[in-house]
C-alpha cells in the first residue's frame, strides 16, 4: 500500500504518539519510514525591541537546536529499526515548517505524511496557527493526522 511514509515530529508527547502510529503503519505495510524534524533558524529581527545576540551566541543556539533535533529523529529511527522498519533520520532548517514538510515528502518520494495535531479551535487556532492545517491544505501527498 505505502512505500515511504514521512513522519514529522518535534519530540513532544503528542508527536511521539504520531511517531508510534507511523512506525506501526510502516511495519504493517512494509513501508520505509522517513523521520523529519524541522529546525527553525534563530530569529534575527532588529525591530522586535529585544537585545540582539552576538553572532557566536546565535551559532551556539542554532547548533544546540540542530543537535537536539538530530537526537529526536535518531530516536525515531532506532525505534523503527527495533520494529523491523527501515528508517531514515532527517533534519532540515526552515522557518516555514509546513513548506519544509511538504518539500521533504516530495524530495524523498513519500506517499503518506503522518503528523500530530493539537486540535485547537476558535481564537487559539487563529492566533497560534496550525502547521498541520497548512500541510493538509497544500500537500499533494495524502496526510494522516493524529490527535
Amino acid at each position: 500500500m505505502y512505500q515511504k511514509i514521512l513522519v514529522a515530529t518535534d519530540g513532544s508527547p503528542l508527536s511521539k504518539k504520531a511517531v508510534a502510529s507511523a512506525i506501526s503503519l510502516a511495519a504493517l505495510t512494509g513501508a520505509e519510514l522517513v523521520a523529519l524534524k524541522v529546525i527553525p533558524r534563530y530569529p534575527q529581527s532588529y525591530f522586535e525591541g529585544g537585545l540582539a545576540l552576538q553572532a557566536a551566541e546565535v551559532s551556539r543556539v542554532e547548533k544546540q537546536w540542530s543537535e537536539d533535533g538530530q537526537a529526536i529523529v535518531d530516536a525515531v529511527q532506532k525505534a523503527a529499526l527495533a520494529k523491523g522498519v527501515k528508517a531514515k533520520a532527517l533534519t532540515v532548517k526552515s522557518d516555514l515548517v509546513s513548506d519544509a514538510v511538504i518539500a521533504a515528502a516530495k524530495k524523498h518520494k513519500c506517499d503518506l505524511i503522518v503528523m500530530a495535531s493539537h486540535g485547537r479551535r476558535g481564537i487559539k487556532r487563529l492566533l497560534l496557527g496550525s502547521e498541520t492545517q497548512q500541510v493538509l491544505t497544500h500537500s499533494h501527498v495524502p496526510v494522516l493526522v493524529l490527535r
